[in-house]
């Protein structure tokens, strides 16, 4: 592939195991992962190849910063569209953790959607519309940092903006 850009995801923090785990965590993602290494699509290309189940896995991957982005002219159109195409190609994995940490980081990549589902509403109360500063969220749920941590980067629903959570806005 002449011209390919070899990016590295560098994880330094178990916690940031929770977004690659979760970028591959089914089946249909895992092919979207694996189309998106191979070339660069459109929104409509997604569509057509993955329907709405592709859409929602590119808005994720999106939020993880798994993707880069790139506008393309296509014939017969009179704008440009936007493209993706995954943006790295290898991880590097340097990390240590307590056993106690690094279990409950992959507990909760693995944890079942419902009972997710649960803690992540939780957090979403206690942030509101405007969200809060990270260590006031886990204080506010007694949750250890690493904890509020995996489970904010596991989610759909909510980001980190330096040392805040707030509620994720697709740019898609």
């Amino acid at each position: 592939m002449a011209g390919a850009v070899h990016r590295i995801k560098v994880v330094n923090d178990v916690s940031d195991l929770v977004p690659i785990l979760r970028a591959v965590g089914s089946p249909l993602r895992l092919k979207v992962v694996q189309r998106l290494g191979e070339e660069w699509l459109t929104l409509e290309d997604i569509d057509r190849e993955f329907g709405e189940e592709g859409r929602k896995a590119l808005a994720l991957f999106e939020k993880l910063r798994l993707i880069d982005t790139r506008w393309v002219a296509r014939e017969g159109r009179k704008q440009p569209d936007k493209s993706y195409h995954f943006y790295y190609s290898t991880v590097n994995i340097n990390t240590t953790s307590p056993l106690a940490e690094m279990s409950e980081v992959l507990a909760i990549a693995t944890m079942p959607p419902k009972e997710y589902e649960k803690l992540e509403s939780r957090i979403v109360a206690v942030i509101g519309d405007e969200g809060r500063f990270f260590s006031d969220v886990a204080e506010e749920l007694k949750m250890s940092t690493t904890r509020l941590k995996a489970l904010v980067k596991r989610s759909e629903k909510l980001e980190y903006r330096g040392h805040r959570i707030e509620r994720f806005r697709a740019e898609t």
